[in-house]
Order: C-alpha cells, then structure tokens, then sequence
C-alpha cells in the first residue's frame, strides 16, 4: 500500500508521495529500498498505487512509445484504456478477473493520480477518470490523507506544505506508509 496526494492551490499544482515498499506482509527498510511512485510523463505528473509491479509494467509500457499526451479527461482515459488492453495482451501474468463478478467492466487493480497546468485527475481501477478540483488522495493511507488535506487546505497557503503534511500523516497512522516523503511539482 502507498499514499499518493495531489494539491491544486491557486495556480501552483504539487503531488507527494510515500516511499515504502512491501512484499507480502514485509516491509522493506527504507534506508535499503525506496520506490518513487511519482513519475514525469510528458507535462504531466502520474502517481500510483497498488501492486509494486506496476511500476515495472508502467515504466516498460511508457518506455516503449513517445509520451503520451495526458492534457485533459479524455486523453487520460484514452492512454489508460490503452495501458489496459496492454496488460492483456503484452503482460499475460495479468488476473482479467474483476474485482465484483457482477461487474461488467475491466480493472487496473491500481488507481493514479494525474497532474498537469490543467487540474488534477484521479484513476479509479475501473477506469474512471474524475477531475478534481483542489486536493486528492490515493493508496491506504488515504484516509488519514484526507483527514490532513482537510484541515490544512484553508489553513496553509502553500501547496507544497500542504501535500507533505498529508503524506506525513498518512505515515504516521497507516502501518502500510512509510519511508521518505516525496514531493514535485507540476512542471
């Protein structure tokens, strides 16, 4: 698990994000083993969480075509509906099963965060794709993220500040977040 955050505060956007990495029920020394679930791609920021395999099947689906283009809701839906057609077919390690066996829909069984000049977007595992307008939080320790992002988003002015403190307290409660909080801006 992870906690991944975006912050929009006038025109200044920032995603932040933990750094520990687990396998089963191991929590890597964070000293030893960082993960950087925030990646440039393009303009824009991509943050994710779930299986720590997919940075593996990003990084390689990215690295094999230019960077797509995540300006705005339809181009974002477009590239993930394209990344998941690619985990069928490129990556047959990959479960097809729904999470829901009534669902009708496919799942990443991943969520992201995007972030660029225009907004701030969050990937559901679903595929959806929601435009948020000042704050979200992914990953287990989302709940305390937003906790955090609550109070402080009219209490603080910098976005920056902000974010970190969302993820530091996410880290401080949730046993599954933890190591060097990470923070960028949207370039």
């Amino acid at each position: 698990m992870s906690i991944v955050v975006a912050v929009r505060k006038g025109k200044r956007i920032v995603m932040a994000a933990d750094t520990l990495t687990t396998s089963g029920t191991h929590r890597h020394a964070p000293g030893n083993v960082a993960t950087h679930k925030i990646r440039r791609v393009g303009r824009a920021l991509v943050g994710a969480t779930g299986w720590s395999l997919y940075d593996n099947l990003l990084d390689d689906h990215l690295g094999s075509k230019r960077p797509p283009a995540l300006g705005d809701k339809r181009a974002i839906f477009k590239f993930f509906v394209g990344f998941w057609h690619a985990l069928r077919k490129k990556y047959n390690l990959v479960n097809d099963q729904p999470p829901e066996k009534d669902s009708p829909f496919g799942d990443l069984d991943a969520t992201f965060l995007v972030a660029n000049r225009r907004g701030i977007f969050a990937v559901f595992s679903n595929l959806t794709v929601m435009p948020v307008e000042r704050y979200y939080a992914i990953g287990g320790g989302g709940d305390y993220a937003f906790g955090a992002l609550h109070v402080l988003y009219e209490r603080e002015r910098d976005p920056k500040q902000i974010a970190l403190q969302a993820v530091e307290t996410a880290i401080e409660f949730d046993v599954h977040c933890g190591g060097e909080p990470e923070v960028f801006d949207v370039p």
